[in-house]
């Protein structure tokens, strides 16, 4: 696809009485509206498309594994969006329903469902806060200079050529560990620690006895990497460019961070049928409870009536790409981002 960069806007004078909530009165209610059909066929269909990625990597020829990775990767990253969807409690209204499936859909990924959905829930709150946002926060020069040498290495290279691992450090980071979390909320995360190691446990010994460690690697691991690869990716582009800032938090506008702060990048359209419109994030930003089937909609209403207040669209592609981990390295609060070697 070709590259459309936006061209930076000059500052915006946010309204301080202005409220999240005042831009969301404006969304026609019938976003909000779940569609049990809807949200069951999209399951369906990305389940669908799991097996038969899994099936072509059984049966294929070695020259066309590689394909069959990458689309099995994508298919579990749909699966991932329906979860993401039962953490906001879009899929269902029955929460036992959106805990339950939830926690299913992200056993092979070895995710724990209550530990993302918490950490996910506090990125929501906080989005491009500086120091405070957990999903992909700016990394200050002060805490770069404090690195060690190999910290060092490893920061320049996830926010370099390999950001499409950064997802993989995020998830061995922050979603095991229950002692950051209290009460009900400590509780539920240790059951989903011990639901993936238990899953993992029966699972891939099994996997690695009846198909090899080769086995284990092709049905498991490079499908995961593949999987991972959208996770960075979308979660980079969510809310990453060289002229949207990170705001400390006594300057942070929750409408300006949520409207301006999202990214509304177009991807090839069968990753955008297959991920269920993930990409479509600004409305998903205002409103975490409007179902994935919606957010198109929704995305026509803000354009309609907070244009001026958007971040101008962008298409997905290697450039775009390279704009982003060729520039923002280190945030600084005048410039936005400093390279590494500057």
């Amino acid at each position: 696809m070709n590259l459309s960069i936006s061209q930076e806007k000059p500052p915006l004078s946010i309204d301080q009485n202005l409220r999240l909530k005042d831009v969301i009165k404006t969304l026609p209610p019938e976003v909000f509206v779940k569609n049990s059909f809807k949200a069951w066929s999209t399951l369906v269909f990305s389940l669908t498309c799991v097996i038969l990625g899994y099936i072509g990597i059984a049966i294929a020829p070695e020259y066309l594994l590689p394909f069959f990775w990458f689309f099995t990767g994508t298919a579990l990253t749909g699966l991932f969006v329906i979860a993401h969807d039962c953490g906001h409690r879009s899929f269902s209204n029955n929460n036992w329903l959106n805990n339950t499936l939830g926690q299913l859909l992200l056993l092979p990924l070895i995710y724990p469902f209550h530990a993302w959905r918490y950490h996910h829930d506090h990125h929501h709150k906080h989005t491009n806060k500086l120091g405070i946002d957990n999903a992909w926060d700016a990394l200050t020069p002060e805490f770069y200079a404090q690195c060690s040498p190999f910290m060092k290495f490893v920061n320049r290279e996830i926010r370099g050529n390999f950001w499409w691992l950064g997802s993989i450090g995020h998830w061995a980071m922050f979603h095991f560990n229950w002692q950051q979390f209290e009460g009900k909320q400590r509780d539920r995360v240790k059951f989903s620690i011990f639901a993936v190691i238990a899953f993992a446990v029966i699972f891939f010994p099994l996997l690695i006895f009846y198909t090899g460690i080769w086995g284990f690697v092709k049905f498991w691991v490079l499908p995961w990497l593949c999987y991972h690869f959208w996770m960075s990716t979308f979660t980079l582009i969510h809310h990453t460019m060289p002229d949207i800032p990170f705001k400390t938090e006594d300057k942070w506008n929750e409408v300006e961070a949520q409207l301006r702060g999202s990214v509304h990048c177009n991807y090839p359209r069968w990753v955008e049928i297959m991920c269920h419109d993930i990409n479509v994030h600004v409305p998903h930003h205002l409103s975490p409870g409007i179902p994935w089937y919606n957010l198109r909609s929704a995305h026509q209403s803000i354009k309609e009536n907070w244009q001026d207040y958007l971040y101008q669209e962008c298409n997905f592609s290697w450039d775009l790409m390279k704009n982003i981990i060729n520039n923002c390295h280190l945030y600084d609060a005048q410039k936005i981002y400093v390279k590494f070697d500057q």
